[in-house]
């Protein structure tokens, strides 16, 4: 069976949600990083980066949630889930990459501060004032009169864009100002993949 190290509430959501989509059995493994669990020696012969998530099946170990991501799609055959021409699969990475790389890293210091009780900071400041505005605005002009972020149907970019304004709830960020961002949101959490997973 798949295992896939991290909680719900990490970037292992992603990989979570699609095992999930695909009705494929996993087990979930807790890493505590508060107990260091994730700088234990076994834990970094599995990731040496002391991150989550990381899958294993069988023999097989893989880290990076785009990658695992990956890899359960292509494992089950899932190409509805990224298209079928190069263009179709470049549109929908494009879409990934851009949400880990710029919307996800927006809130991480919003995030961290939730984590680590930390005052505020320049970086809270600039993550309030500049970067998250500046990322939301870039999907919510392209959600207009869209339903999905590429394609036009639910794909594995919809899953990464998604997990990632899973931070917005956690650090409860105002999304009103982006009613297609939430509109879309409202749409996804609408999946049975989605609710079983916050169930």
């Amino acid at each position: 069976m798949i295992k896939i190290y991290g909680s719900k509430r990490s970037t292992a959501f992603r990989c979570y949600w699609l095992l999930e989509e695909l009705a494929l059995p996993y087990e979930t493994v807790l890493v505590d990083f508060a107990k260091g669990e994730n700088k234990s020696s076994e834990y970094l012969k599995l990731n040496p980066n002391g991150k989550v998530p990381t899958m294993v099946d069988g023999d097989f170990v893989l880290w990076e949630s785009l990658a695992i991501n990956y890899y359960l799609m292509e494992k089950q055959q899932a190409v509805e889930l990224v298209g079928n021409t190069a263009q179709e699969h470049a549109e929908v990475n494009k879409w990934n990459i851009w949400g880990v790389t710029h919307l996800n890293a927006s809130f991480e210091p919003l995030v961290l501060q939730v984590y680590r009780k930390t005052p505020d900071s320049e970086a809270i400041k600039a993550a309030m004032e500049v970067e998250i505005p500046r990322y939301l605005s870039v999907l919510e002009n392209h959600l207009v009169d869209k339903e999905y972020v590429a394609l036009g149907k639910f794909t594995l970019a919809d899953i990464t864009l998604m997990s990632s304004m899973q931070s917005a709830n956690f650090v409860k960020y105002d999304l009103s100002n982006y009613p297609n961002v939430m509109a879309w949101m409202a749409r996804l959490s609408e999946r049975e993949a989605f609710k079983k997973l916050l169930a």
